[in-house]
């Protein structure tokens, strides 16, 4: 039988997630090593282990251990402006992620999030706090909405958030978003709570000190 070699993005993005390394840094350690024999990115050790047949071939340790060994293209390694973004965007990649974020107490970054992704964890800082605005469901009911704008040190996501959870919502304040889905609306990201999804208030920026966190809950699901 056949066995499909994996395709080097892949294989670089798979590390980039499960060692939780940028996966442009890792690109940058790689080329590094090529170029002096070896070098780190974070806590992995890339070592440059000779050429075969117009591949580079290196050696990734962690604490001493084998981590893996891989071929890559010398061209490859020439290139530039190379869109990382799309070696993450693959159903292979979404679904390790996932599977890193359901793990206990483990919290994405807004740079790490797709489109499609369930269950996503992760803490913020409110930029933005729109007034919510009244809307009439398809479910019958009253309800007002707002889209917050969150970010934290990898960028910014509009969080979609109803009734109750508005309240709670000031620009400043940090929160901790947990069971949140990812989608895209008029081509823009969106992070959406659902009927399981809740938002704590970490820190007010009015208080401008931590405290005991309030959970807000939406008990029903608008979208």
């Amino acid at each position: 039988m056949n066995h499909k070699k994996p395709v080097l993005s892949d294989h670089l993005a798979f590390l980039s997630v499960r060692y939780n390394v940028y996966l442009v840094e890792l690109f940058e350690a790689i080329v590094a090593a090529r170029k002096n024999g070896e070098a780190t990115c974070t806590n992995l050790k890339i070592e440059y282990r000779g050429n075969a047949e117009g591949d580079a071939i290196f050696l990734i340790t962690k604490d001493n251990a084998v981590v893996t060994q891989f071929r890559a293209p010398e061209e490859l390694l020439l290139r530039k402006n190379i869109a990382f973004d799309s070696w993450l965007d693959t159903d292979k990649i979404r679904k390790q992620i996932a599977r890193k974020n359901n793990a206990v107490g483990y919290s994405l970054q807004i740079q790490d999030l797709r489109h499609g992704m369930k269950k996503v964890n992760l803490e913020a800082q409110v930029l933005e706090a729109p007034e919510p605005s009244p809307v009439y469901t398809r479910y019958g009911n009253n309800a007002v909405v707002t889209n917050a704008w969150i970010a934290d040190e990898t960028g910014k996501v509009k969080l979609c958030l109803w009734n109750e959870q508005t309240k709670f919502i000031s620009v400043g304040n940090i929160i901790q978003i947990k069971n949140a889905s990812v989608s895209t609306y008029k081509g823009e990201r969106q992070l959406r709570l659902g009927k399981n999804g809740t938002v704590i208030l970490l820190q007010s920026f009015s208080a401008k000190a931590k405290h005991k966190p309030e959970m807000l809950q939406q008990k029903q699901s608008y979208a």
